[in-house]
């Protein structure tokens, strides 16, 4: 058996990475995503180990979505929209940039056209690879996936 402190080392680990990018789509900043991940670690921190350890992915996902929603709803009338897009390291070609645009321009615009909530589960299925039993406790949406428990 190991530590808490190994465990929550282990926790990190494994789901920082993840809990950043899905931060990062609902908050649309690197910064912002790594602070509500900082703050839902620390409260993992507080959690006793045996009440989150069965379902830690959802646990997670469930706090740092509850983090970064929290996080708009004090930050968001406080920050000026950005003029600016940050500068690329290196471009592609602009044919290049044309194909994977026309690509997802159908995709995305679908996605957006969903509400928040369904927009959450696509992205927590397909970017997470969470099953849909943990997407439902997540969201707090009830699944009716007869293949829920994947």
């Amino acid at each position: 058996m190991t530590t808490d402190a190994a465990w929550i080392e282990a926790s990190v680990a494994r789901f920082e990475r993840p809990l950043i990018a899905y931060a990062r789509r609902i908050l649309g900043d690197d910064d912002d995503a790594r602070d509500v991940v900082q703050e839902s670690f620390l409260r993992l921190c507080r959690q006793p180990r045996g009440e989150v350890e069965h379902r830690i992915a959802e646990w997670l996902f469930t706090v740092v979505r509850h983090c970064a929603i929290d996080h708009l709803r004090k930050e968001r009338p406080m920050h000026a929209i950005a003029d600016h897009e940050p500068a690329a390291e290196t471009s592609p070609p602009p044919s290049a940039r044309l194909e994977a645009q026309e690509a997802n321009t159908g995709l995305l615009g679908a996605l957006a056209s969903l509400p928040r909530n369904q927009q959450d589960c696509i992205r927590l299925k397909f970017q997470q690879d969470l099953s849909y039993q943990q997407i439902s406790g997540v969201t707090r949406c009830r699944s009716s996936s007869p293949t829920a428990r994947r």
